[in-house]
């Protein structure tokens, strides 16, 4: 579509435009931040059906993919956080799986993840502080001015129970996996709810807050 802005309606092309979409992107470190996500559990149970269910080998082989998207970050000059966080985790992941003995458990820290990122939206949202919103109200230079304009407001709180809904559902699907020792189907769920699923969580959320404009600055009387 980039290609061909003249056959874009006015508004889709300002909509399409429109920044707030690669910037709550961004809080998640692009899309080679979901990527790091997904590669590395995926190289995990390739490498444990390849060898036969050996855990250690299969460690090794996640966290191999994980240090070359790392690399990668950095040969591309990006910020070296989330290099190094997503490097940190999957080698944490791979050290609870290899000192346990248990595969399954390298999936352990990411369930726990799903629980800490669905109670932070959770939270936000009861609270009225929807994270979605602190984070464009962010990104627009405003702060939390948008809490005085009821729609916005709407807005944000739907997209952050949408993205609490999302971990849920991520959790709902894989914990009966992981208490049932079932790793494979386990990094398959993973990898099939990581990259899709974001990128859907992405997607609605552009078209929720997307037309949400920030309120134009007004200049106090004297």
């Amino acid at each position: 579509m980039p290609e061909y802005p003249d056959l874009i309606p006015d508004e889709e092309a300002e909509e399409l435009a429109s920044p707030q979409a690669p910037d709550l992107m961004e809080t998640v470190g692009g899309p080679l931040g979901i990527l790091e996500t997904s590669l590395p559990a995926l190289a995990f149970v390739i490498a444990y059906t390849v060898t036969g269910s050996d855990t250690n080998a299969s460690a090794i082989v996640a966290v191999a993919v994980a240090l070359v998207l790392a690399i990668a970050r950095l040969v591309r000059r990006q910020t070296p956080r989330h290099a190094i966080t997503g490097l940190v985790g999957v080698a944490f992941a791979a050290f609870i799986a290899a000192k346990s003995g248990d595969a399954k458990n390298f999936f352990l820290p990411g369930l726990l993840a799903n629980v800490g990122y669905a109670a932070v939206f959770i939270v936000s949202a009861l609270v009225r502080r929807p994270l979605i919103g602190v984070v464009v109200g962010q990104v627009q230079g405003e702060g939390m001015r948008w809490r005085d304009d009821p729609v916005r407001f709407r807005q944000y709180q739907r997209a952050s129970w949408l993205w609490a809904g999302l971990f849920l559902l991520r959790l709902a699907v894989q914990l009966p996996l992981y208490l049932a020792d079932s790793v494979v189907a386990l990094g398959v769920a993973r990898t099939a709810m990581g990259v899709p699923l974001f990128a859907i969580g992405f997607w609605l959320t552009w078209r929720m807050v997307a037309k949400q404009k920030p309120p134009e600055p007004t200049t106090a009387s004297v």
